[in-house]
């Protein structure tokens, strides 16, 4: 059982050695978004240490990253293995020289928890780079159908796609979300749509983005309005794929909208989003970057849609301490080599990281804890929203395990004293509190979490 410490801080945060530490690094590295620089030999568990020693019960856990804590035993163990060693020192160009491991280290770990009906994969290195290796297949599997099965390239598409012309490279689009985040490469920034900090002065691609559902809470409340909500929603998903003026060939969508504010939306909505990708033959790409790998109390955000087909692509990374993404149909593999190629396609490094984590989730059932534990804590912030109802608003994430947020007056003054009370939390969209425990919270923790948050909530009245 992960041990429970007492939260404990004495100076300022960030304290004077971590203001120090900052400012020698933004000599040469710029350290503005910097919160405190960590002591990452003395932080353990779901305890995150500062360099002034400062120690913090840490449910921000590196933006939702840390699945099974600091310092994991097993993790370490992995670490100083000799398949570690030799993916470290010998890192293979995966495409072109894989290793005589690559395959069991495929089949005993990432493949071992693929999505239903998602056999293959393909690695890669972030989720940025997931999400634009999953369009660029999108893409070259909607033009290989046009082409028809086993066509050849012509010699006009072969020398137009050098001058970035047609035919050879077509006008072709990916539909995303309002509020959505996919990432910050070209591709993937011209799906994300949350703040312009992200998007300023970067040129995007003329894609389409349809309306994200603006559910109401509570939710048994405002059902009938939701309903409808996520039925506009969905017409103008079709309107659009019907009506761009060229080829939407994908649709991107997370389980619950992280980065543009915790933004949930019922099964049924994901299901008719299935349901208009088959009927005009169209990926469906569930980005999982954040929301796969257990913590909204299935491994997989989207297992609580029960979609009555899986979709088409199924991207990840974060918790998975590696990326790429999971795919069943065989056509998305492209026609040809080197089409969908990188030097290290990903990093086996990683990977036997992510085996570790992977056996440690399974093992000791953390799908299911987080659950369970997720229930608890729900009901905690339940008595917090009844209490203090102006800065406890819209409570979110019943059912999806400690997958939890809250909107609030002032997002970023709530999150400043609560580290000053020793908890590590952070913020996403406009006003929301959003809360990421890593896979080994337990219900222990819940009172070091409530208990300095009431209190945070008491002094902002």
């Amino acid at each position: 059982m992960p041990a429970v410490l007492e939260n404990s801080v004495a100076t300022e945060v960030p304290g004077p050695l971590s203001k120090a530490a900052s400012k020698r690094l933004d000599a040469f590295f710029d350290a503005r978004a910097i919160h405190f620089v960590v002591d990452y030999d003395k932080s353990s568990g779901n305890y995150i240490v500062d360099v002034d020693g400062n120690r913090y019960l840490d449910v921000y856990s590196q933006i939702a990253s840390i699945p099974v804590g600091y310092n994991n035993a097993t993790l370490i163990e992995a670490a100083k293995s000799p398949e570690m060693i030799s993916a470290l020192v010998n890192r293979p160009a995966v495409g072109n020289f894989p290793s005589s491991r690559w395959p069991d280290l495929l089949t005993d770990g990432l493949l071992r928890v693929a999505p239903k009906g998602l056999d293959k994969i393909f690695t890669a290195q972030s989720g940025s780079e997931a999400n634009e290796l999953a369009y660029k297949a999108s893409m070259m599997l909607y033009r290989r159908r046009e082409r028809g099965e086993g066509a050849e390239w012509t010699d006009e598409e072969v020398a137009s796609c050098i001058s970035n012309t047609k035919p050879g490279s077509p006008d072709l689009a990916i539909l995303s979300f309002t509020d959505s985040f996919h990432g910050r490469g070209f591709g993937s920034l011209s799906t994300t749509r949350s703040k312009a900090v992200h998007k300023l002065d970067i040129p995007s691609f003329d894609w389409p983005h349809a309306p994200f559902p603006k559910l109401r809470y509570p939710l048994e409340k405002y059902a009938e309005e939701n309903k409808a909500e996520e039925q506009r929603c969905l017409l103008e998903v079709e309107n659009l794929i019907k009506s761009w003026h060229f080829p939407v060939v994908a649709v991107i969508v997370e389980p619950i909208q992280s980065e543009g504010g915790d933004n949930h939306a019922s099964p049924e909505f994901f299901q008719g989003l299935r349901d208009l990708t088959k009927k005009h033959n169209i990926v469906m790409i569930v980005d999982e970057v954040q929301t796969g790998f257990g913590a909204t109390g299935k491994f997989w955000g989207h297992e609580h849609w029960n979609l009555t087909s899986p979709p088409d692509i199924v991207t990840f990374s974060k918790k998975a301490q590696t990326a790429g993404y999971f795919f069943g149909d065989r056509m998305l593999v492209p026609d040809k080599a080197y089409r969908q190629f990188n030097t290290w396609i990903g990093d086996p490094a990683r990977v036997i990281m992510s085996k570790a984590v992977i056996g440690e989730i399974l093992e000791k059932d953390l799908v299911s804890q987080c659950a369970r534990v997720g229930k608890v804590l729900y009901a905690e912030f339940e008595k917090l929203a009844s209490k203090y109802p102006t800065l406890v608003m819209n409570l979110r994430g019943k059912g999806q395990g400690t997958y939890l947020a809250f909107d609030t007056v002032d997002a970023g003054a709530l999150v400043k004293a609560m580290k000053a009370r020793g908890v590590n939390v952070g913020t996403c969209g406009v006003q929301t509190v959003r809360f990421r425990p890593m896979l080994i919270f337990e219900e222990a923790h819940i009172p070091t979490l409530i208990e300095p948050l009431d209190q945070v909530l008491s002094s902002l009245q």
